[in-house]
């Protein structure tokens, strides 16, 4: 009790400053990481997608049982000829500096996220042409008929369609957007934003949220306290004491190894809200040595495993599986084509591709997450596990942040690029080819990593084209062996993680594949 009393009384020093407002509905949170950079559309970090969800508003969301729903469309229809898609927007809605949502806001919008987003630069390439038709109605024409069109602008990871003002979206997609004004259920506070200190938000008093009870990212935004903060506190076991003293109200990703201080308090609740979890994936730099080398991506595969990596971070098997499948085990596109051999950490084979491939032994540099606890403890092992199978591993230890910065260097790493390293995906982003934005491999165009492969994309165009789940099952599964095949990435099993809260103060809390805090209460 005596180092809860120290960590908490430093953590209130630091950290816990009582605002003006003391009298408002203050949700204290500790997110799994700080946020410093705040365009959801230019970063794939989930905690900048999380950010998004506070701020911006999207057209159509995924309902508790995956199913896409209207949010800010009111009504649609499509042609008879399967091309043209007619949205109309509800009414009342409006951006955070008192201007409309209008159609010309939201084409903007989807064409900034489409020109990155793998999904988006899949959903383009059918698109032909957009037409707005009045201030709240909008035209998606087709060159061809594509049964996709809903799930991607429904889609719930990054990089999510999130709808922004015109003059906002109409921003160079390469660069960060420096002004942040959505429709969404809060309001970010830019003038109290301090990374490495705290993120603030506010309640929206013009959100119209909808009639529907809330339901995964669907339905009812219905706000219920007055202000949101994201504190950021590296330190697991400061944060874990803050909560158990009192002085913050939620924890999204406590690590395992503290859990047990957490069980045996009977104010926290540990429960698991995004149910379908997230995957770790190994991410190589496909542009130069060795990874350049199709062998040496290959032997990678051979010398890993996933156990270690689950047994090495998640630990508790109630949290963890082992999973094969690239679309994600528990899905309609569960396969486990093309993995025959590979992931069983057989350092024989993956020596004797290396040797195949003239591996000259140069270091490969290995991006090492620090303040990111599911990541953290991931790199060593990756090492580890690279070096038993004959690779020379350079471990740089960088925060989250500036790795999400190099990620996107396509210089040797010599001139401060990279060749891999450990990252996570939602479960929900990985489910299929379009939405899994690791498969893609449309070359500059693809995500960091930058794989290049004629047939992987024709295989995912096909999936696009599918006209049933049989078909798409029978793709998915020709995909993924084609995907290891060439080697686009290496999944490495699935977890789940608890949120941790003050069971005394908080209610509410939504079943959903991303953290949002519309729906909570407050004692």
């Amino acid at each position: 009790m005596r180092l809860r009393s120290i960590a908490a009384a430093a953590f209130a020093a630091a950290f816990f400053v009582v605002p003006a407002s003391a009298q408002q509905k203050t949700v204290r949170a500790v997110m799994h990481s700080d946020l410093k950079v705040l365009d959801p559309i230019w970063t794939t970090a989930n905690i900048v997608r999380n950010h998004g969800y506070m701020v911006w508003d999207t057209l159509f969301a995924m309902d508790a049982e995956m199913r896409v729903q209207p949010q800010m469309v009111d009504r649609w229809a499509l042609s008879d000829d399967g091309k043209t898609y007619t949205f109309t927007l509800r009414e009342g809605l409006k951006f955070h500096d008192g201007s409309p949502v209008t159609s010309e806001d939201c084409i903007a919008s989807i064409k900034r996220w489409g020109a990155r987003d793998s999904t988006g630069v899949k959903l383009m390439g059918f698109v032909e042409r957009f037409e707005p038709v009045d201030a709240r109605t909008f035209r998606l024409v087709l060159k061809e008929p594509y049964g996709l069109v809903l799930d991607s602008l429904a889609k719930p990871g990054s990089s999510t369609p999130l709808i922004m003002p015109k003059r906002i979206a109409e921003t160079d997609p390469a660069k960060q957007i420096d002004e942040i004004v959505g429709s969404g259920p809060f309001i970010f506070k830019k003038d109290e934003w301090k990374p490495g200190d705290r993120t603030v938000y506010v309640r929206n008093p013009d959100y119209k949220p909808r009639p529907e009870p809330a339901s995964g990212l669907a339905g009812g935004k219905v706000v219920k306290v007055d202000r949101v903060e994201w504190l950021a506190i590296p330190d697991h076991q400061t944060a874990v004491n803050a909560l158990l003293a009192g002085e913050i109200d939620y924890i999204e990703a406590p690590p395992h190894d503290l859990k047990a201080l957490l069980q045996a308090d009977r104010n926290v609740r540990l429960e698991v809200y995004n149910t379908i979890g997230a995957q770790y994936a190994f991410r190589w730099n496909t542009v130069v040595p060795p990874f350049n080398d199709e062998r040496v991506r290959r032997a990678a595969m051979y010398a890993f495993n996933q156990q270690d990596f689950l047994k090495g971070v998640i630990g508790d098997e109630k949290y963890y599986t082992v999973c094969l499948a690239m679309f994600v085990c528990g899905t309609p596109l569960e396969n486990k084509a093309g993995m025959d051999g590979l992931l069983q950490s057989n350092f024989a084979k993956s020596r004797e591709l290396l040797k195949e491939a003239g591996y000259d032994g140069t270091p490969i540099v290995l991006l090492h997450t620090t303040d990111i606890a599911v990541l953290t403890n991931a790199g060593p092992i990756a090492k580890t596990l690279l070096e038993q199978g004959g690779f020379k591993v350079q471990m740089v230890p960088l925060d989250f942040q500036a790795i999400v910065a190099r990620r996107l260097r396509k210089t040797p790493p010599a001139d401060g690029g990279w060749n891999g390293f450990m990252t996570a995906w939602l479960s929900v982003d990985m489910m299929n080819p379009l939405t899994n934005s690791m498969v893609n491999a449309s070359c500059d165009k693809a995500a960091f990593g930058w794989p290049c492969d004629a047939e992987v994309e024709r295989l995912r165009d096909a999936y696009a084209r599918a006209p049933d789940l049989a078909a798409r099952q029978k793709i998915a599964a020709e995909l993924q062996s084609r995907a290891v095949q060439y080697g686009t990435h290496i999944h490495l099993g699935q977890y789940t993680l608890p949120t941790a809260t003050r069971a005394d103060r908080l209610s509410g809390m939504v079943t959903a594949p991303i953290p949002v805090f519309w729906n909570i209460e407050k004692r």
